[in-house]
């Protein structure tokens, strides 16, 4: 029987431990490290931080507590619940965005048709679709991670949330 040094720990909101890394090869400047749990806990409900970047592409990290604004875009946006239970509600959008970059404000109430909901657990995923307004409800703080371009709503606050 062979013993493991390592185990394997999912974290939440509520129990997470920041880690750190070994850098194997190179400089420790070309590398940051930040955890989505650490990050959440700090953020404002439905602030988009963005805590991974790849040229234009975005992860960005939601604290999920409360109603959120109706977002919007122009190009299809994926998200992941890491932790807790989120509804996200869908309108078909009369007049979508047309172009632009990342998530836009959708306004206080979106004029289109109602496209239903879908709920997320911690490892479920959705599309948000373009030309679509969605937004979030969660009766418990959670956590989810949004791929999207970066855009107007992006929130890039590197220095306060990465290890270097």
């Amino acid at each position: 029987m062979t013993d493991t040094a390592f185990h394997t720990v999912f974290g939440s909101l509520d129990s997470y431990k920041k880690g750190d890394i070994e850098i194997t090869s190179g400089s420790a400047r070309h590398y940051a490290f930040s955890n989505i749990f650490e990050v959440a806990s700090r953020s404002a409900p439905y602030e988009k931080v963005v805590v991974g970047k790849n040229l234009e592409y975005v992860i960005e990290v939601l604290r999920t507590e409360g109603v959120s604004p109706w977002f919007a875009c122009a190009h299809d946006e994926f998200t992941i619940q890491m932790d807790g239970e989120v509804q996200i509600e869908f309108i078909k959008l009369d007049d979508p965005p047309k172009s632009g970059r990342g998530t836009v404000s959708a306004g206080a109430q979106p004029a289109g048709r109602k496209m239903g909901h879908v709920v997320l657990r911690k490892g479920h995923q959705a599309l948000l679709p373009a030309g679509c307004a969605y937004r979030f409800v969660a009766s418990k703080p959670g956590v989810a991670l949004v791929q999207t371009i970066l855009g107007e709503l992006s929130v890039e606050k590197w220095a306060d949330i990465c290890l270097h």
